[in-house]
């Protein structure tokens, strides 16, 4: 039990964040072992302190008060205080629980939320494979069938990697291995990790750590493929919208030339950034697609007009966009409603037919 006050650890919170938005990674670290010898545990300096200031980061980002590289750097000095931490305590912990393979997803490269779950499960007596950020599917499962853990932790924050997060859950289970996801890419209240079919979910690394202390996690069923679970793939949108994200991507832009006429003046740099966050929209449909949730591309486009807007960038400009993207897709129907309803979302309208749709079931 730490002795120290709400104030003083907020205040403890508060020097951390100074450190790492400084650059400091001296500083940081001290503060991280200030606060274990004032009486913080290991692993409320894991959850509470590091992984608040972490959280901090992003919020400073997506408010454009931090830049890419800051977040970088900030990411980094916090990685290291874990590091730090991890030597501290590792020789003191008896590891007699189990073994478990911690890992990010294939294209997820934010591995600090993964490598604090990794160090709370030490501290709770697992063995712990951590197998980092941006684990192909076939490493993953060569490392498995080297060490036969007793389950399979993966971490997600990206909703665009829950294809790949699902083909990552369907291999490991056909090892008869459980699968424990974790992340903001699985939803708030894990409904991603349900359709997906992984065999539990936690919210963060407290609550997978407790979860795992309730006993071990139920066996997968038998192997399956991806369709099993979501039978609209058979359909083809998916794939197709996937297979074709680079040639939508150009048309987009090269349509709103003439749609949004401010584009004319961008600097290379502004039309890289407008390329990018065109991708990212292809990217959040094609896995509104997978998923068959509409709200995926909608809560993105709702995120990213707040960043544009933060930016100095008007929103309006996503509306050409999502109309050109329409055009492209005319002939796939969940495409379609999809991007009009993003489309009525952010104009603040609704259509008729998405009306219909939902009141004539």
């Amino acid at each position: 039990m730490s002795t120290l006050t709400a104030v003083s650890f907020e205040d403890r919170t508060d020097q951390l964040w100074k450190a790492v938005a400084a650059g400091d990674e001296h500083a940081a670290t001290a503060v991280v072992f200030d606060a274990l010898k004032d009486g913080v545990t290991a692993e409320r300096a894991l959850l509470d302190l590091i992984a608040s200031v972490q959280r901090k980061v992003g919020e400073e980002w997506a408010a454009n008060r931090m830049t890419v590289a800051q977040e970088h750097a900030a990411t980094a000095i916090n990685d290291r205080a874990v590091s730090a931490l991890s030597h501290h305590y590792d020789a003191h912990t008896a590891q007699a629980r189990g073994r478990v393979i911690v890992a990010c997803v294939d294209g997820e490269w934010h591995g600090l939320p993964a490598r604090i779950l990794a160090e709370v499960l030490k501290l709770r007596g697992w063995t712990v494979d951590y197998l980092g950020a941006q684990v192909p599917p076939t490493h993953l499962i060569t490392h498995l069938h080297q060490t036969g853990p007793d389950m399979v932790a993966l971490s997600s924050s990206i909703a665009t990697r829950l294809p790949t997060a699902h083909a990552a859950i369907t291999a490991v289970q056909a090892t008869n291995t459980p699968v424990l996801v974790g992340g903001a890419a699985f939803g708030v209240h894990g409904q991603y990790a349900r359709m997906l079919g992984a065999d539990a979910w936690a919210p963060d690394a407290a609550a997978a750590a407790d979860r795992l202390d309730q006993g071990p996690l139920p066996r997968p069923r038998p192997a399956h493929q991806p369709i099993d679970d979501l039978p609209h793939l058979a359909d083809q949108e998916y794939t197709m919208v996937a297979r074709t994200h680079t040639n939508l991507v150009r048309t987009v832009m090269n349509g709103l030339e003439e749609r949004f006429p401010a584009l004319r003046d961008y600097t290379p740099l502004q039309r890289q950034h407008t390329a990018e966050d065109i991708a990212h929209i292809v990217h959040f449909l094609a896995t509104a697609l997978y998923t068959n949730d509409a709200e995926l591309l909608t809560g993105f486009l709702t995120w990213t007009a707040g960043i544009l807007t933060a930016r100095g960038v008007p929103a309006r400009s996503l509306i050409p966009a999502l109309d050109i993207l329409g055009e492209q897709l005319k002939d796939f129907p969940r495409a379609t409603l999809m991007l009009t309803e993003a489309t009525d979302h952010l104009t603040g309208t609704r259509s008729v037919n998405a009306s219909d749709s939902r009141n004539s079931g």
